[in-house]
């Protein structure tokens, strides 16, 4: 490995333990090109020293203790800025709540700069290296990852790298005729390609974005767009792309993001003939993208969303030697859980979670209930179809029940997202509480149901937080936020659902989360009790075996957990009548949420009621802790937020590389050609 001279030991220790396989992948995708593989390089050390002293210590005291990530003490919470409290400085002046929540996990939903009048939620970026201007400026998002790190928690940002928008510079120069950024993207002159593409890749949003390409008026072609038409995607067949999009998203991570969630990855390599999806070289492009931030920042992880079955996403962690992801969202078991719900039966959920279970432990999935996109009722109908469940009539079943239709028994208010009456298959939108009958019940000015409805919202809470990995809320969740129908006279809303679930956080129901005779405060505390015994016992850390328990009742849920001589029973009762788990464990427990003695024999469990039981014996605390500075380095921030704050690239990658001199020739000589 040549090293030059003016590269500081730290940078080059961590790139001489990838060095040899990063040039082997590098070389292996990029043809040998030795001109981007030397840009990579010196792209890479500029990123490590323009990386600020105190991101430094962070990774330092990060990649002392790489597991941090695997105990029961991180929570997370997505959200909107703007809905949350209108800009960046908002969210930092709101971090007394947050932390009040128990959170020391953000997820920011995206904010660079991209059109306002797109209504995709910020998936569309124009430059990932502004803010955009009403949520606040590079520097404030520097400024809240200073003060987050400072109170021991992580930021996490969508890295949207698929695609750009259609106004992104390298856009505007592609529709203008240059060739040199066409081959950015893929840019066909006629049909032909393009149709053959359509044979095999599947559309993403057959309604409201039909096909996979989109015709560019201004440059006289064919552009591929499988997310929308203003959405242009990438073509990392060539180096230029990846190495400037790896600066852009290394950019963010100087600015103190700690977990960069890696949007669409599975589409981002495209080959024709195939479906487009989880193609081997997107394994490829991962596994350098991590060695760049181990090289970098290796207090960075990256978040891979997949939205996947289990066999589909595992490969995403990569190996022990040669891992990829850290980790991955847990979205079967989510869809799984709302099933659930609505068909009283358990089976299904039990049959999902003996997947997740045989898995090794090292793979850390995010486990959440709600987030900002829709719920996709990607189950295993194979599975069901043994009891006589089909896909088609079941999907419809579930739309029907969560709307509150079809002559079913519910109070659940959701809307359809995504309908192809073709198919016969629509998604899902809504929030929590409201999925849960609580808008209902309030609607109706019905007692019994509220206090149904929040038991159910509660027991939900209860199975997620039981899970391994990273429990996420969904912001206004812990106070029971309803759907918000505003989006319905949103020109540019209207036509996504979504939105119904993306309202403005209701800041006067949050002044409520401590009074224990309202639907607030009961949720917000009763997830706050919840949380703290989750983060008192070791047996909820990831390393913990995890197991389904045969209740002898379909309409209960049992798991069990076993670390650190500790063992737990989790029973959760999916049924509004009182149900028994007709279990026989020997042990003596203790519900934990009771504080009473209990016996795990013929339990009996009323309406919505869950149990968290842990023996007496073997008592043993958790003492995994999160990482945190010294809080005398934190003082002496100040001094260096500029560097670390700075609007500006690296001038080596200010300019697109292709108009420097030796990235010119890269992309000139090794541009892989756009058909």
């Amino acid at each position: 490995m040549e090293v030059k001279k003016n590269w500081e030991p730290e940078f080059t220790n961590r790139l001489a333990k990838h060095y040899d396989e990063m040039k082997w992948l590098y070389g292996e995708i990029y043809h040998n090109d030795e001109q981007a593989f030397a840009y990579l390089l010196d792209m890479l050390y500029q990123y490590y020293s323009e990386r600020s002293p105190l991101l430094k210590e962070w990774d330092r005291v990060r990649t002392a203790d790489p597991d941090w990530v695997k105990g029961n003490k991180v929570l997370g919470m997505l959200m909107y800025t703007n809905c949350f409290a209108g800009n960046l400085q908002g969210v930092k002046d709101h971090l007394d709540y947050i932390q009040e929540c128990g959170v020391n996990y953000l997820h920011l939903m995206p904010l660079l700069e991209s059109p306002k009048d797109r209504g995709d939620g910020g998936y569309a970026v124009s430059n990932f290296r502004k803010v955009q201007p009403e949520l606040g400026t590079m520097e404030d998002l520097a400024e809240l990852g200073t003060e987050c790190h400072r109170r021991g928690m992580s930021i996490c940002l969508d890295f949207v790298m698929n695609h750009t928008s259609e106004d992104h510079p390298w856009a505007k120069r592609a529709r203008a005729g240059e060739k040199e950024y066409q081959d950015r993207y893929f840019f066909y002159d006629d049909w032909t390609i393009p149709n053959e593409f359509e044979k095999t890749v599947p559309q993403v949003f057959p309604t409201t974005a039909p096909g996979n390409f989109t015709w560019c008026e201004e440059a006289g072609k064919v552009v591929m767009t499988q997310f929308y038409p203003y959405q242009w995607d990438l073509n990392y067949a060539n180096p230029v792309v990846f190495n400037d999009m790896t600066a852009d998203m290394l950019n963010l991570c100087n600015h103190g993001v700690d977990i960069v969630r890696l949007d669409a990855t599975p589409y981002i390599w495209k080959e024709l003939g195939t479906n487009c999806r989880n193609l081997p070289k997107v394994h490829t492009l991962v596994r350098l993208m991590r060695m760049c931030s181990e090289i970098v920042c290796p207090g960075t992880m990256l978040l891979g969303e997949i939205v996947m079955e289990p066999k589909e996403v595992v490969p995403y962690f990569g190996t022990l030697d040669k891992p990829e992801c850290h980790m991955i969202y847990n979205v079967t078991t989510m869809a799984s859980i709302w099933h659930t719900v609505a068909t009283k039966d358990v089976r299904l959920l039990r049959h999902q979670l003996d997947t997740v279970y045989e898995l090794p432990s090292d793979y850390t999935f995010l486990n959440y209930l709600r987030c900002h996109d829709d719920i996709g009722w990607g189950l295993d109908y194979k599975y069901l179809r043994q009891f006589g469940i089909e896909e088609v009539a079941h999907k419809k079943f579930l739309n029907d029940w969560f709307r509150g239709m079809g002559g079913y028994d519910s109070d659940a208010r959701g809307e359809l997202y995504n309908d192809d009456p073709r198919l016969g298959d629509a998604r899902l939108c809504g929030t929590t509480a409201s999925l849960c009958g609580i808008e209902a019940a309030e609607y109706e000015k019905n007692a019994w149901k509220l206090e149904r409805g929040i038991q159910l919202d509660l027991m939900l809470h209860a199975l997620m937080l039981a899970q391994s990995g990273i429990p996420v809320l969904y912001s206004g969740d812990e106070i029971g936020q309803k759907n918000d129908y505003d989006y319905h006279t949103d020109p540019i809303k209207c036509e996504d659902s979504r939105y119904i679930h993306r309202g403005d956080f209701d800041w006067n129901e949050a002044e409520l989360r401590n009074d224990p005779d309202t639907r607030e405060g009961k949720i917000f505390q009763g997830l706050l009790k919840l949380e703290g015994l989750r983060r008192q016992y070791g047996v909820f850390e990831a390393e913990a075996r995890a197991w389904t328990i045969d209740t002898g009742n379909n309409h209960v849920l049992g798991i069990g957990r076993y670390n650190k001589g500790m063992k737990f029973i989790g029973l959760f009762n999916f049924s509004e009548n009182r149900q028994t788990a007709w279990i026989n464990e020997v042990e003596d427990y203790v519900n934990v949420v009771t504080g009473k003695k209990a016996l795990a024999r013929d339990y009996v469990l009323e309406p919505f009621e869950f149990a968290w039981l842990i023996t007496e014996y073997g008592f043993a605390p958790s003492d995994r802790k999160v990482p945190m500075l010294d809080p005398a380095s934190v003082k002496k921030a100040p001094a260096k937020k500029a560097p670390a704050g700075k609007a500006a690239a690296p001038k080596a990658v200010v300019k697109p590389a292709a108009e420097k001199k030796p990235a010119k020739k890269t992309a000139r000589k090794k541009a892989a050609p756009a058909e």
